[in-house]
């Protein structure tokens, strides 16, 4: 029997996390998180560096195990049936293991090898994985020679190879290029339209807006977990986006103003929270342009998931 072909244990949930805790020393990297993913979903664990997305995903993939709480994945305990458990899922950790002397159709093979899928299997699947990842035309080139996204889309291909039923993705476009982080969504819609279950971490606030469900970690807690369009929606307050010549004099001015509850910096401009956003405008373009700054402006904005999870850490905080 094949891994592909071996029976699991029934579940009506794909991942069923109970008080799930890891630390290391006085270190509590993961704080008795408690968690279910449906069958067929993307969810998205969101969150900082260092706010515990690797660790509960190793603890997930049977590598590492917890502290206290417990989890089955696939109707697995990750504990007790580890081994078992890593026949039915794909893993990509943000340093996916290819070898850079092998070709792209070689890493393939070997994966294929590590997984024992048989020849005849993988004479069908390969060809499916590198039409499916548009690497076809570069299939004999040595994965040294790869671009960053190439690489990322090989990775992919290879933790595909033996059809698992649970794909877990550690950060899987971390420090590639727009462009590639797009081709790389489309493929994975592609794996959700066929059935497969996603599980992935990133620090990309627009990307997680993508899954079905997105859970907003931060110092190993799980802030809150439901749907990206629900979590905006409960964002309080008001969203204003502001420019001015000097954001940073900006934000000072409006640090001390009662109409403001929170001002953050992203990019070129000011998101500013208020209670009420139409009250709000003309009484701070007045206070920026009293302090001597040019080229103001200011208009009502939409909350998203990045607006929200500052809110959501900075109540935590208080």
């Amino acid at each position: 029997m094949t891994a592909n072909q071996a029976t699991s244990p029934s579940s009506d949930a794909a991942i069923r996390v109970e008080g799930l805790t890891k630390r290391f020393g006085t270190l509590t990297a993961v704080d008795h998180i408690t968690l279910t993913v449906s069958p067929g979903e993307a969810f998205a664990l969101v969150g900082p560096d260092a706010a515990g997305k690797t660790t509960t995903m190793r603890m997930l993939v049977g590598i590492m195990d917890p502290d206290a709480g417990r989890a089955e994945v696939l109707g697995f305990d990750t504990v007790r049936e580890s081994e078992a458990l890593k026949e039915h899922i794909g893993y990509m950790p943000q340093r996916f293991g290819l070898y850079n002397d092998l070709t792209v159709a070689e890493n393939m093979a070997f994966y294929a090898d590590i997984y024992r899928v048989p020849r005849e299997e993988r004479d069908q699947r390969m060809p499916e994985l590198l039409g499916f990842s548009n690497l076809t035309p570069f299939q004999d080139r040595l994965a040294r020679n790869l671009s960053g996204g190439m690489r990322q889309k090989l990775g992919l291909a290879c933790a595909l190879i033996h059809r698992p039923r649970l794909l877990f993705l550690d950060e899987p476009t971390f420090g590639v290029d727009p462009i590639s982080r797009r081709e790389f969504w489309e493929i994975l819609y592609g794996l959700l339209g066929a059935g497969l279950t996603i599980f992935l971490s990133t620090a990309y606030m627009d990307e997680a807006e993508r899954a079905h469900r997105v859970g907003l970690m931060h110092h190993g807690r799980l802030l809150v977990v439901d749907t990206p369009k629900a979590i905006k929606t409960s964002f309080q307050g008001e969203l204003l986006e502001a420019r001015a010549s000097n954001l940073w004099t900006a934000r000072e001015v409006l640090a001390t103003n009662p109409l403001v509850r929170l001002s953050l910096a992203m990019g070129d401009r000011l998101m500013i929270t208020v209670d009420d956003a139409a009250a709000a405008v003309a009484p701070l373009t007045e206070a920026l342009t009293q302090a001597g700054l040019t080229g103001v402006s200011m208009e009502r904005a939409n909350p998203d998931l990045e607006d929200l999870f500052v809110q959501i850490v900075r109540r935590e905080e208080e």
